[in-house]
């Protein structure tokens, strides 16, 4: 059963920021550090540098010839099942990093060279260069480094969903950071049937994995040889006279790896050291084909289809009663539906974040992870810091005012964010209330925009009459009218 059946949270997949995990089987999802290192999100520039910290200690401790210490720090990677991500059979048991296996790793970096020789920079480049490392082991070694983002992550998601945590559970090693050391403590965890789960934001995982040895060789290491047979005329460059007269030169892909046996490791290794230039080409152009999975990549099981799920949320929010009694209902539903809309430029969902030591309250904090769009523009054009985005919900039956515009407003903060969404039910004079946000932006006091549910009605029913991105076009609009107020 799936985490969302279990719990009865009424929601599916693309309603959750979590990878919504079947306890009884894995996921062929993967960690990928490289695509990790190129998000922007709060949680995700934290968790890098905590790999990075990790794979630092190792190389520094190997390059002071304190090889056993360096080995030593293999030891506590485990199997992780705790997350049902990855290629085992059967009942998740983790099968892509032992005690062993890590120690074998380590022995594999060693008999390499790969670090003498200064090819792996990043943990991931262990994948290109380093002999029986591949993504499975990668994703595992990233679980257990880590533990304790992805614990903390879990606990803040249950907390948003109302799912029960036991109390004073081991949490398992992870690695910490500032003392530079595998460290472990007691926690709540989730429990399922007696069994440790930590959940995984969606936003970080992977299916296919670009950062890899036969990408690298086939099309960067093996479109230079082509070039460079061609260059110095080898033995396995074809030559053919064309009808115009002119000659067709060429060398096929495929006569160069059989001759060359490119796609071995060892090859690369030696390639890389000549060409060290093509290695970096490869690190910086797969950084424009990783993306993160849409809805339709993680809906697996096919629950509704997207026309059909969009007609509930419709449905679903229309029937939701105003008032306080039904606060809660409106304030889950409206959740849901933003992380549909959102994602993945929105992620990680905080539910009634503490701010000045607990005297104010956030109903729901988003991390803005965009790299294009309305989301990044903010700060990339607008001067407006918004690491974070705030969102206050009111389920009031009589319209916001000024009140619950200064309420979102002053819980702003250059270091936080100053951009903010206030959702209610209706507002009837639109134009009015934008006047109001207008004000307390040149007031310096943070950018507010408003959104009601006819705004989300009209954006779920754009979606699923195909336009692209319509929730853009509305915050664009409402925020030019801000602007020039």
């Amino acid at each position: 059963m799936k985490i969302s059946e279990i719990f009865n949270l009424e929601k599916n997949q693309r309603e959750l920021d979590f990878v919504d995990i079947d306890i009884e089987e894995d996921l062929p999802l993967f960690l990928d550090s490289y695509f990790l290192s190129l998000r922007v999100d709060p949680w995700s520039v934290d968790a890098h540098r905590t790999i990075q910290s990790f794979f630092h200690t190792v190389i520094d401790l190997y390059k002071a010839g304190r090889r056993k210490e360096a080995k030593q720090l293999f030891v506590n990677l485990t199997e992780p099942n705790e997350t049902c991500l990855g290629v085992s059979n059967g009942k998740p048991r983790g099968r892509g990093v032992g005690t062993n296996e890590a120690i074998e790793i380590f022995d594999n970096i060693t008999s390499s060279q790969a670090i003498e020789y200064g090819l792996v920079g990043h943990l991931e480049d262990m994948v290109i260069f380093v002999d029986n490392v591949g993504k499975d082991k990668i994703s595992d070694l990233i679980t257990n480094v880590l533990r304790k983002q992805l614990i903390e992550y879990t606990q803040s998601q249950c907390e948003l969903h109302g799912i029960p945590l036991t109390k004073d559970v081991p949490s398992g090693y992870h690695w910490n950071s500032t003392v530079r050391k595998w460290d472990n403590f007691l926690t709540d965890m989730l429990v399922v049937e007696g069994r440790k789960i930590i959940l995984v934001p969606k936003s970080i995982v992977a299916y296919s994995y670009k950062y890899t040895p036969e990408r690298y060789c086939q099309h960067f290491v093996l479109n230079f040889l082509q070039n460079e047979h061609i260059r110095i005329n080898s033995s396995l460059v074809k030559r053919k006279k064309l009808k115009d007269g002119t000659e067709k030169v060429w060398v096929s892909k495929k006569d160069i790896a059989e001759a060359e046996n490119t796609f071995r490791k060892d090859y690369l290794r030696e390639f890389t050291k000549q060409h060290p230039d093509i290695f970096e080409n490869f690190r910086s152009s797969t950084s424009k084909v990783l993306l993160p999975l849409n809805h339709d990549q993680l809906e697996t099981d096919g629950t509704f289809e997207l026309d059909e799920f969009i007609d509930i949320l419709i449905n679903r929010l229309i029937k939701v009663p105003t008032g306080a009694k039904s606060a809660g209902e409106y304030h889950r539903h409206i959740m849901g539906i933003m992380e549909f809309v959102f994602y993945p430029n929105l992620t990680r969902p905080i539910i009634e974040q503490e701010i000045h030591q607990g005297r104010k309250r956030i109903d729901i904090s988003f991390d803005n992870s965009a790299n294009t769009g309305f989301f990044y523009q903010l700060h990339a054009t607008k001067d407006i810091p918004s690491p974070f985005i705030f969102i206050e919900v009111k389920n009031y039956s009589s319209e916001v005012s000024n009140p619950e515009l200064d309420q979102l407003s002053g819980r702003f903060s250059p270091n936080r964010g100053k951009f903010g969404i206030l959702v209610c039910r209706q507002i009837d004079n639109m134009d009015k209330f934008l006047e109001r946000c207008a004000d307390t932006y040149h007031d310096q006091r943070g950018l507010v925009i408003p959104l009601v549910d006819e705004d989300f009605v009209n954006i779920l029913n754009e979606i699923k009459n195909g336009s692209i991105n319509p929730q853009e076009k509305l915050l664009s609009e409402r925020l030019r009218k801000i602007y020039l107020r």
